[in-house]
């Protein structure tokens, strides 16, 4: 692997602060494992996926250092799927690396990045954006927009809290539809997910029997039509697992979720306007490098 090169991409404010010095340290492991490492800083959106889509012949695989939205600009400029990817997990919620249990210190982190070990990772497309955890219509999805708003450098629990306490407060629940490979699902929903993942927002709320690279994401369908509904749900959620209480899963390639009147729209965690929207798995998944 000595004749190939490990590009590490890394948000030097992710972690508080601690992206620089964890990409470093990280570069330090791998080179003193004979590994030929080049480490390149972000300075604003848009760069880790710039960086990425300039990836050359000679680089073996990435590694993203920060969170999963420096993951996600990794993933989105991959000029090829066959580049594996790596993550030194440093953001709020994590939620690949906790899927996939990815080893948070630079050393052990070094050490899956030499052998080279990946995983199959399924991901869609929704519009021009990529998707690989999951997108969503709803209550969280108005709570992402809320933080979009609030956010004031690095995303912390309390920002998270406030902005869903917001939601709460002002929340009138949607009537959202859905169509799964062409087939209506009956009913209308005050919440839909669609996530190809295990955690949710760095809770472990969706089923544990989710596949990541089966060619297909999941579709969770809430019925909440009130606040108390939305209530039941949070409840469900830090005790046990979806689908239950209610909620019920669908599998598929392609989902058509719209209502009647705006309702908001996330994906990956980021506010991505409002319904309707299309979200559809692409047929090649790309690769995550994992112990």
């Amino acid at each position: 692997m000595s004749a190939k090169q490990v590009l590490v991409i890394a948000n030097p404010v992710a972690g508080r602060g601690r992206g620089s010095r964890a990409a470093r340290e990280l570069a330090e492991h791998l080179r003193a494992a004979g590994v030929e490492t080049e480490v390149f800083e972000t300075g604003k959106r848009g760069d880790a996926r710039a960086r990425s889509a300039g990836t050359g012949a000679d680089v073996q695989s990435i590694v993203a250092v920060g969170g999963d939205g420096t993951l996600s600009e990794v993933l989105s400029g991959l000029p090829r799927r066959t580049i594996p990817v790596g993550q030194l997990a440093l953001g709020t919620a994590n939620v690949l690396a906790l899927d996939l249990g990815l080893p948070r210190d630079p050393r052990e982190l070094a050490r899956v990045v030499a052998q080279g070990r990946t995983r199959r990772i399924d991901v869609a497309h929704v519009g021009n954006r990529l998707c690989f955890l999951g997108a969503s219509a709803g209550y969280d999805a108005t709570v992402v927009h809320g933080l979009e708003r609030l956010r004031r450098g690095p995303i912390t629990r309390i920002t998270w809290a406030r902005a869903a306490l917001s939601a709460f407060a002002n929340y009138t629940p949607p009537e959202i539809t859905l169509e799964v490979d062409g087939k209506l699902v009956a009913g209308a929903f005050g919440m839909v997910i669609l996530a190809n993942v295990v955690h949710y927002a760095g809770w472990p709320t969706l089923a544990a029997d989710q596949v990541h690279d089966d060619g297909r994401f999941e579709a969770y369908l809430f019925p909440a039509r009130s606040r108390l509904g939305l209530l039941r749900h949070a409840a469900r959620g830090l005790c046990a697992r979806f689908p239950g209480g209610g909620v019920v899963r669908v599998s598929g390639r392609r989902f058509r979720v719209a209502a009647a009147k705006p309702v908001p729209l996330q994906v990956d965690g980021d506010a991505a306007g409002q319904l309707p929207f299309e979200l559809v798995v692409e047929p090649e998944p790309c690769r995550i490098l994992v112990p």
